[in-house]
């Protein structure tokens, strides 16, 4: 095998959340009585962590105290309705299972807060993904390396011997920023021609094809 590891990012790559971060954006939102964003709204909005999802939700020029509070509406709704619409992408589950049949590892790393990771992970991949990391305080967000580096740590394991796969331009970024391969996905939250002006070199559409590049 090429890889003895595979990083995954999580939303938009492994699950399709994005109902319920837009349910969860939305009812912190209305909960401050503020005004409520779109689905496509949303979803250019994610991507470099919750925080950063809710700043970019919110009219400009709110205060840090209109973000700390509408962050934490959505934080306490979340933990709670993390999985009431998501869905695992069709062939994801079959493909990790292959990659266990094939002796690869299979981690997750997201920018989604850690317990919410570990959650969903624990609830759709229990038995495939071997090692998940959200978000921590402390630790830089994706692009920075820090996390990645963390797996890398976790199973001994070389930056060339790993590859990233993601949907976006701040999973380009990330692999870039460790030093690593990457795979981008077209089924996510970001379209084939956007990630190849963000400079992918490599683009599947469908989870079986990522097998190829691993042998």
């Amino acid at each position: 095998m090429k890889y003895k590891l595979v990083i995954f990012d999580l939303d938009g790559t492994l699950l399709n959340t994005l109902d319920d971060l837009v349910d969860s954006t939305n009812y912190a939102l209305s909960k401050n009585h503020l005004p409520t964003r779109t689905l496509n709204e949303i979803c250019s909005f994610v991507g470099n962590g919750i925080r950063k999802l809710i700043e970019r939700s919110l009219p400009e020029g709110s205060s840090d105290t209109v973000v700390n509070q509408v962050h934490l509406d959505f934080t306490d709704y979340y933990i709670d309705h993390c999985n009431d619409k998501t869905t695992a992408y069709p062939g994801i589950v079959e493909l990790l299972e292959k990659l266990k049949k094939l002796g690869v590892h299979s981690a997750v790393v997201s920018n989604k807060a850690d317990d919410a990771v570990k959650q969903l992970c624990n609830l759709y991949f229990s038995n495939v993904i071997d090692f998940a990391l959200g978000h921590k305080v402390g630790v830089p967000c994706k692009p920075e390396p820090d996390s990645v580096f963390m797996v890398l740590d976790e199973f001994s394991c070389e930056k060339s011997e790993a590859v990233f796969v993601g949907d976006s331009d701040i999973d380009i970024q990330t692999a870039r920023n460790s030093g690593m391969d990457c795979i981008c996905v077209s089924w996510g939250f970001r379209e084939a021609e956007f990630l190849k002006k963000k400079g992918a070199t490599t683009i599947i559409s469908s989870p079986d094809e990522l097998i190829g590049y691993l042998v």
